[in-house]
Formats: C-alpha cells, structure tokens, sequence
C-alpha cells in the first residue's frame, strides 16, 4: 500500500473521528480524538478475538509502512512547521527569559519527577527497568506539544504572554 493511500485512510478517519467528537463528545480536539482512538483501538481488538481477519489485515497493513520515513521524513516537518507558524516571536523575544527557564530547568525537573517515579513504580510492580531508560522516557515526555496544547489554551482564553511561553518552551 502506497504512502497516498495510507495518508488517505489516516486522513478520513481523523475527519470521522472530529467529526463525532464535535456532534457528539464537544471535547477539546486533541483529547476527543485520543478517547475516539482507543475506542476505536479496542473495538477492533475485541473484534479480532471473535473473527482475526481484521487483526491480521491491520497487522500487513501496519508492517507495510516505513515508520521511520513516514515520521521523521514527513509528519515531523509538518508539526514543527505548525507549531513555528503560530509563533510570535516579537512576544517571544519579550518572554525570552520565563520561555528559557522553562526550556532548561522546567524540562530537567520533569524530566527527573517522571523518571524517578516510573523507576520506583515499575519496581514496585516487580518490572526490572534500567534507571538510564526511565530517565530517557522522562525526557521523551518532558516537552510541551505546542498544538495540542495551543487549541486547549485558544478555548480557555487563556493570556497571550502564558500561550508564548509554552510556544516557546517547546
């Protein structure tokens, strides 16, 4: 199956899925869509342990696409570029110092809170984990998405100065 295709289906059941977040759930988009998702997500696997025929079509599906290509070599440019789109950076350049504490200190704390926590939880839950990987999944997660995130802010109303930190932050 070709990169079209594929972009084809991801496209028309996002627009599915905004479209029964928006008639129906009124959440903020990011969050409806990631509810649809797993919904969605375990419907089909509930599905596939009565008749395995859509697990197994999903699986060749899924094995076809170079996930290295289609995220580092497509989708990545198109979110930094939204996310810079949106960027004020005469209001950025203002903020310059919060948006710089938040980029190094803010990130380095989170990133040590989320690792520390997930090391003692999963020994806790008896999972043997290195503490190097738990620090590295602390600083995967660290970073604000400046997308989702700028919708939610958008419909809060939130001030402009708090929408150029985090913009800026990430």
């Amino acid at each position: 199956m070709d990169y079209f295709t594929i972009a084809t289906i991801l496209i028309v059941l996002s627009a599915l899925f905004g479209y029964i977040n928006e008639r129906f759930l009124k959440m903020p988009l990011t969050i409806g869509l990631m509810i649809i998702t797993i919904v969605f997500t375990l419907i089909i696997v509930v599905i596939g342990q009565f008749n395995d025929t859509l697990l197994i079509t999903e699986k060749e599906l899924i094995a076809q696409i170079d996930f290295k290509t289609v995220l580092l070599d497509v989708m990545l440019s198109f979110l930094l570029f939204a996310g810079a789109l949106h960027t004020n950076f005469a209001q950025l350049k203002v903020q310059r110092w919060p948006v710089f504490v938040f980029a190094t200190a803010g990130v380095l704390v989170s990133t040590f809170l989320v690792g520390i926590s997930m090391y003692y939880v999963l020994q806790a839950i008896g999972f043997e984990v290195d503490f190097i990987y738990c620090l590295l999944f602390g600083a995967l997660i660290s970073p604000t998405d400046p997308i989702a995130v700028l919708g939610i802010l958008k419909k809060a109303g939130a001030p402009k100065k708090l929408e150029t930190k985090i913009v800026g932050e990430s």
